[in-house]
C-alpha cells in the first residue's frame, strides 16, 4: 500500500508507506551522486526544501527523474506547498527501519567528499 500526500488538494503525491520500504530500494535510491547530493542538503536543512533550490548539474527531465527515485524509495517524502513541490527526509522511517543507516551513508559521503573534492563526488553517468 502506498501513501499519497499532499497540501494542496488534488495534488497528491504517491510513497510507499513504512513497511513498503526495503533496504535494497534505499541503497539504490542513495547509489547515485546527484541523489546523494540532494539527501545531503536535505539532511543539512533545517526543514523542507523546494526542488528548485537543488542546482544539479543535470537537465531538469533528469533532475526530476532522481527526485521520483528517491521518493518512491521510501527516502524523501515530497508534497505540494502552493506550486512548489517540497521535499524532506523521510529520517524518522528510515531510522525505524534501519537503525544508524541514513547517518552512517551521510558520514561516508562527507568524508568521500573531502577525499575526493566535490567535483569528483558529482560524476554523471552516461
Amino acid at each position: 500500500m502506498t501513501t499519497a500526500t499532499s497540501a494542496t488538494p488534488g495534488r497528491t503525491l504517491d510513497h510507499p508507506a513504512r513497511d513498503q520500504i526495503r533496504l535494497e530500494d534505499v541503497l539504490h535510491a542513495l547509489s547515485d551522486p546527484m541523489r546523494m547530493r540532494v539527501v545531503r542538503e536535505l539532511a543539512d536543512a533545517e526543514g523542507e526544501l523546494s526542488c528548485s533550490v537543488f542546482d544539479l548539474p543535470v537537465s531538469k527531465s533528469t533532475t526530476t527523474h532522481h527526485f521520483r527515485v528517491l521518493r518512491e524509495n521510501g527516502v524523501i517524502r515530497q508534497v505540494y506547498q502552493g506550486t512548489a513541490k517540497m521535499n524532506g527526509l523521510r529520517r524518522a522511517d528510515l531510522e525505524a527501519l534501519f537503525p544508524g543507516l541514513l547517518d552512517s551513508v551521510l558520514e561516508a559521503a562527507t568524508r568521500q567528499a573531502a577525499r575526493l573534492g566535490e567535483n569528483e563526488e558529482l560524476r554523471t553517468e552516461n
